[in-house]
């Protein structure tokens, strides 16, 4: 193992969190078993009592889980010169079997995480907790891939050896390899920019739609899912060769580093965003005829529509910019 400071953080971070979950779920099975919110026994109150303890402390525990995933990026990135034949986080991540798994495990616990924010927060706001099954449930279901999280870093950062000799990214996104990153690599440029403008531009009209007269909502957050997956692979196939200027690097993770800029920030922190309060509306949408939410989550759901549409279009925008200014001329 590399002893790093940001890797004993990361391994704190994510077996404190795994940790908060598991003894959070805990105290859900006792929710589902014994909530009553019209009862007064001693039972039910301690139960109310603790809810607010356990709410905040998953918070706090999936707050850092949101976090880890960009410091992870960043620390692999900051640590390809340690590895021959590394020019990015890629070498880094390819450095053992174990990377590339805890890097798809973070991304989905961003939006496991990200969406039990919001469940939370909607459910604070009503005044007779009305999700709190709901959200407990959910736990039940995201706890197993915060564990899976730990466990799969643990292994990698464990495993870890300086003298061992990685591929680069030029390796990984060529489009001779076998891969599905090789794939989205050898995507044809017009399709790829088609495609992509089309289900961004159909996103952002959908959210405007719902903004406007509240309806539609399951089609954006759709759309919004749909907008994630297409955006990543306009990203290696067309995005990124405009910013580096070259039509055969395709690599998403070189983005972040100062030679360009560090314009991968201004891309996929609105991106990363945007999904999330979008599919934000999944989590919100199914409990709009409780009494208690009528009014609050057609406000709740309005504002977090307009911060993801906005969202998306700086993405958008910066992905033109990037486009637009560069001074590679490709002909397809």
């Amino acid at each position: 193992m590399i002893f790093q400071p940001a890797i004993i953080a990361l391994l704190l971070a994510s077996v404190v969190t795994a940790t908060v979950a598991v003894v959070a779920s805990g105290f859900g099975v006792q929710v589902l078993r014994h909530w009553d919110i019209t009862s007064g026994s001693e039972r039910q109150l301690a139960l109310e009592r603790l809810t607010y303890l356990i709410s905040t402390l998953l918070g706090l525990a999936f707050a850092v889980a949101l976090g880890s995933l960009l410091l992870f990026v960043l620390n692999a990135d900051r640590m390809a010169s340690q590895f021959v034949g590394a020019m990015c986080a890629v070498g880094t991540l390819n450095a053992n079997a174990w990377g590339f798994p805890t890097l798809v495990l973070k991304i989905v616990n961003f939006f496991l995480a990200g969406t039990w924010l919001i469940l939370n927060e909607v459910d604070t706001r009503g005044w007779d907790y009305p999700l709190i099954r709901a959200k407990y449930r959910y736990l039940l279901v995201i706890t197993p891939f915060l564990i899976a999280e730990a466990v799969v870093q643990a292994v990698y950062f464990l495993g870890l050896e300086a003298d061992v000799i990685t591929s680069c990214c030029g390796s990984l996104f060529s489009t001779d390899a076998a891969t599905v990153a090789a794939e989205m690599s050898a995507l044809p440029l017009v399709p790829s920019i088609i495609g992509f403008y089309t289900v961004l531009s159909a996103t952002v009209v959908a959210g405007l739609v719902f903004i406007r007269w509240r309806r539609g909502g399951w089609v954006f957050a759709g759309l919004c899912a749909l907008a994630f997956v297409v955006s990543i692979a306009a990203m290696i196939s067309f995005i990124s060769i405009y910013i580096y200027e070259h039509p055969h690097h395709h690599c998403p993770f070189c983005v972040i580093q100062g030679e360009h800029g560090y314009i991968g920030y201004a891309l996929y922190l609105p991106l990363f965003a945007a999904t999330v309060f979008g599919l934000g509306l999944f989590a919100m949408l199914p409990f709009k005829q409780i009494p208690s939410l009528r009014a609050v989550i057609p406000a709740l759901a309005g504002r977090h529509a307009t911060l993801s549409v906005a969202l998306f279009a700086v993405f958008v925008a910066v992905a033109t910019w990037s486009v637009a200014t560069s001074n590679l001329v490709m002909r397809n």
